[in-house]
C-alpha cells in the first residue's frame, strides 16, 4: 500500500487543478439532482418481502381488499359538511372506494365520525394523492387527515426540516471546533466545504438511484449525518497531519506524506466503516438495504474526497490555508503528556475504573423493549398523529389486532368439502388463545353447519351469493382473525407463528400487521447474528493486516462491543426511562442493528488513528511504552476533536422530531464519546502497557 499511496501522491499533485475543477463540475451538476431526492423516498423503510406482502397484494386483486387506507376525521360537522368534503374528494381519480360516515353508524361516535379512503395495490403516488385532499381540507377546521401514507408523507416532511435543523445546530458547532483545533477560518472551513460536496454528491446519486431502487425517508437524514461527519473528520486527520510535515518540509513533500500517512488511516478506517455497513446487507428489510447503500456511497465518497479533493486544494492554497487566524492556537502536549504518563502509571486502575463505568451503563439494558415505530415517530404535534389517536380512542382503530388467512384449495370451497374444510378451519383458529372472533362466509351469514347452508341453498337459491362472493373466488378463500391484543404486542407476534405451523391440510399464507411485525423482527433476529459475525471477523483481519498483530485486533473488538452495549444501555436510560424531559417510550427496533453496524466501523477510526501513530514508534525503534505515550499524545488532541465533531453533527439530531431519526443520532453520539474517551484514551493505551511487546505479536513474523 505505501507503494501505491506514493505513486498517487504524485498523481493529485500533478493534476491538483484539473481534480478541483472535475469535483466542482460534479457538485453543481448533481446538486440539481439532489434537490429533488425528497420526491424520490417512500414509506419508512419497514418493507419485507414475505407472506404479509403477496397475500395482501392477493387480497386486494382477488377480493377487492383495499392495500391502503387513508382515513378523514371529522370533528363537529354537518352531515351537509361531511357530504360536500367526501364529494370533493371522490373525484380523486385514485381512489378505488369511499366509505362514508353518512352510510356506516359505526363510523359515528358523538361528535366525531370518520370516512375510510381505500386503495389498491396500483397506488403507487401516495404523497401527490395526499396533497390534493389536503387541499380540499386543510382549509376546514375539525377536519384531520391520517392512514399510512399519510403518516409516511408527514415523516418524509419532518425529516426535511430535521435535516435543516440538525445541520443549522451542529454546522456552526463543528466550525468552532475546528477553529479551536486549527486557529485559522481557511483551514476550518475547508473540512466542511469537502464534506458538503462530498453529502450534496452523494445525495444526488441517490436521487438517480430512486429511479430503480426503493428509498426509505430516513436516507434523507442517515446519509448526510454520516458523510458530514466522515468527511470532517478526515479532513481533520488529514489537515492535522499536513500541518505537522511542514514545519519542516516544502508544501508539495508535506502533501505527499500526509497522503501517504493519514491517507492510510483514512482508508483502513473507511473500510471498517464499510464492512459494518455492508454487512446490513443480509438482513433483508428496506431500510437496512438503503442505509448499506447509501452508507457505503458517502463514505466512498469521503475517502475519494479526503485523497484527492482535500489534498489537491491544500497545494493549490499553500500557506494560505492558515490565513484569518482568530485564535492562536498552543501546544498541548504537555497536558497531554501528563495525561498519558498517568495512565502509563496506573493501567490496572484505569482499566478497573473504566470497567465500573461500563458496568453501570449496562444495568438497564435488561429492560430494553423493542418495537416497529408508526404513529409515534412523530411528536404530538402532527396532525397525522393526533388524528390517529382520535380514531384509536373514539372509535377503537388500531386497538385489536386483525390477521387475515388466504387458503387455497384444488377442489374449491364450493362443495361439501370444501365448505367442510372452511368450518373446520374457523373452528381450529376459534379454539386458539387470544382469538375474539372469526369472520369468515360462515360467521358472515350467521349460519353455524355446512347442512344449514346447504339447506339454505336448496331452499332459497342465490341467498348466500353476497357471502361466497365476499370470500370465496375459485380456489381461493380467506377469512378475518380478530385478537383480543394490540397488533404490536409479542402475543400477537407469537400467535401468528403459531397459526403458520397450523396443519389445515390446505396451502394458506397469513397477512396483517401482527404477521408483518412477526416478519420483520424474525428477519431481523434471524440475519442480525450472521451481520455481527461479518463485521467481527472481517474487521479482524482488516486490523491484523494493518497492524501486523493478533492482539490489537482482539482487544479492539472486545472494547467496542462493551463500548456499544453501554451505549443500548444508557438508550433505554434516555428515552425508555423517559429522562432529560423525554416521554416514556420504546426503542425503535433498527437502532440497536443500525447504531451497531455504523458505530462499530466509525469507532474504528480513533483505533486506526491511535495503534497508527502507535505501530509508527514502534517500528522506529521505540519501546512499547515509549511508542505507546507518543502515540496518545500526538493524537489525543486529534482524536478529541474529531470525536466532539462527530458527537455534534450526530447529536445535532437530538434536537429533531421524527423519534427514530432522534434515537439514531443520540445513539451515535454517545457510542462515539464513550469510545473516544473511556476506550480509546484510557483503555486502550492501559492494555497497551499491560501486554508490552505481545501487542505485535503475530505468527510466523519478527520484529525487524
Amino acid at each position: 500500500m505505501v507503494s501505491t499511496l506514493k505513486s498517487f501522491s504524485n498523481f493529485v499533485i500533478k493534476f491538483a487543478k484539473p481534480i478541483v475543477v472535475i469535483w466542482a463540475f460534479l457538485f453543481v451538476l448533481l446538486a440539481y439532482f439532489a434537490i429533488s431526492l425528497p420526491s424520490k423516498l417512500e414509506g419508512d423503510g419497514f418493507s419485507y418481502d414475505g407472506d404479509h406482502l403477496r397475500v395482501k397484494e392477493d387480497l386486494s386483486v382477488t377480493f377487492g381488499l383495499p392495500a391502503d387506507n387513508i382515513y378523514v376525521v371529522f370533528e363537529n360537522q354537518s352531515t351537509e359538511q361531511i357530504k360536500s368534503i367526501l364529494n370533493e374528494i371522490s373525484v380523486i381519480e385514485e381512489i378505488d372506494n369511499i366509505v362514508s360516515p353518512l352510510d356506516n353508524s359505526s363510523m359515528v361516535n358523538g361528535e366525531y365520525q370518520y370516512a375510510q379512503l381505500d386503495f389498491d395495490y396500483t397506488t403507487k403516488n401516495y404523497p401527490e394523492i395526499v396533497k390534493n385532499i389536503r387541499a380540499i381540507t386543510d382549509e376546514i377546521n375539525g377536519v384531520t387527515l391520517t392512514g399510512g401514507p399519510v403518516i409516511s408523507n408527514d415523516i418524509n416532511a419532518a425529516s426535511q426540516k430535521d435535516l435543516i435543523q440538525a445541520e443549522a445546530i451542529g454546522l456552526p458547532i463543528a466550525l468552532i471546533v475546528l477553529l479551536l483545533a486549527f486557529g485559522t477560518v481557511v483551514a476550518s472551513l475547508l473540512p466542511i466545504i469537502v464534506g458538503a460536496a462530498t453529502v450534496v454528491i452523494a445525495l444526488g446519486v441517490m436521487t438517480l438511484l430512486g429511479d430503480v431502487v426503493p428509498l426509505s425517508i430516513f436516507v434523507l437524514n442517515i446519509v448526510p449525518m454520516l458523510g458530514l461527519a466522515l468527511s470532517i473528520d478526515f479532513a481533520l486527520l488529514f489537515i492535522n497531519r499536513y500541518r505537522e510535515e511542514r514545519l519542516n518540509h516544502t508544501i508539495e513533500e508535506s502533501v505527499k506524506t500526509a497522503i501517504q500517512t493519514a491517507g492510510r488511516s483514512i482508508i483502513f478506517s473507511a473500510i471498517c466503516v464499510m464492512i459494518g455497513l455492508g454487512a446490513m446487507v443480509v438482513i433483508q428489510v428496506e431500510i437496512f438495504q438503503n442505509i448499506a447503500l447509501g452508507g457505503s456511497l458517502v463514505v466512498a465518497l469521503a475517502v475519494v474526497s479526503g485523497l484527492t479533493l482535500l489534498p489537491a486544494t491544500i497545494y493549490l492554497l499553500g500557506d494560505r490555508l492558515n490565513k484569518w487566524r482568530l485564535i492562536r492556537v498552543k501546544p498541548t502536549s504537555g497536558r497531554w503528556n501528563r495525561f498519558a504518563a498517568f495512565v502509563i502509571k496506573h493501567p490496572v486502575k484505569v482499566i478497573v475504573a473504566a470497567l465500573v463505568l461500563f458496568a453501570i451503563a449496562l444495568i438497564p439494558i435488561r429492560d430494553i423493549e423493542l418495537t416497529i415505530p408508526s404513529t409515534d415517530a412523530l411528536p404530538p404535534s402532527y396532525e397525522s398523529r393526533a388524528a390517529f389517536e382520535t380514531l384509536s380512542e373514539q372509535f377503537g382503530i388500531g386497538d385489536k389486532a386483525a390477521v387475515f388467512l388466504l387458503a387455497e384449495r384444488d377442489g374449491g370451497w364450493e362443495n361439501t368439502e370444501g365448505l367442510e374444510k372452511i368450518v373446520d378451519i374457523q373452528n381450529k383458529i376459534a379454539d386458539m388463545s387470544l382469538v375474539e372472533e372469526v369472520i369468515t362466509p360462515f360467521t358472515a351469514a350467521n349460519i353455524e353447519s355446512v347442512e344449514q347452508w346447504q339447506g339454505i341453498e336448496a331452499q332459497a337459491p342465490g341467498a348466500l351469493d353476497e357471502a361466497k362472493q365476499a370470500f370465496i373466488k375459485d380456489k381461493k378463500m380467506y377469512m378475518v382473525v380478530n385478537l383480543n391484543t394490540g397488533s404490536a404486542s409479542s402475543e400477537a407476534q407469537q400467535f401468528v407463528r403459531d397459526l403458520d405451523e397450523e396443519d389445515f391440510g390446505v396451502e394458506f399464507g397469513l397477512a396483517g400487521m401482527p404477521k408483518f411485525n412477526q416478519e420483520i423482527f424474525d428477519e431481523i433476529s434471524s440475519k442480525i447474528g450472521i451481520a455481527i459475525a461479518i463485521i467481527v471477523v472481517t474487521t479482524f483481519i482488516i486490523l491484523m493486516i494493518a497492524f501486523k498483530s493478533i492482539l490489537i485486533p482482539v482487544k479492539a473488538i472486545l472494547m467496542n462491543v462493551l463500548g456499544l452495549a453501554s451505549t443500548f444501555g444508557l438508550l433505554v436510560y434516555i428515552f425508555q426511562y423517559g429522562h432529560f424531559g423525554l416521554q416514556e417510550g420504546t426503542i425503535v427496533l433498527i437502532i440497536p442493528v443500525l447504531v451497531f453496524c455504523l458505530v462499530f466501523g466509525l469507532s474504528m477510526d480513533y483505533e486506526v488513528f491511535l495503534i497508527s501513530r502507535i505501530q509508527e514508534e514502534y517500528e522506529k525503534g521505540s519501546s512499547n511504552t515509549k511508542a505507546t505515550i507518543d502515540g496518545l499524545v500526538s493524537t489525543s488532541k486529534i482524536i478529541t476533536s474529531a470525536a466532539l465533531i462527530m458527537i455534534v453533527l450526530t447529536g445535532a439530531f437530538a434536537f429533531t422530531d421524527v423519534i427514530p431519526v432522534k434515537q439514531i443520532g443520540v445513539g451515535i453520539a454517545i457510542a462515539v464519546a464513550i469510545d473516544a474517551t473511556i476506550i480509546r484514551l484510557m483503555l486502550v493505551p492501559s492494555l497497551m502497557k499491560l501486554f508490552g511487546d505481545w501487542n505485535w505479536w503475530l505468527p510466523f513474523r519478527k520484529r525487524t
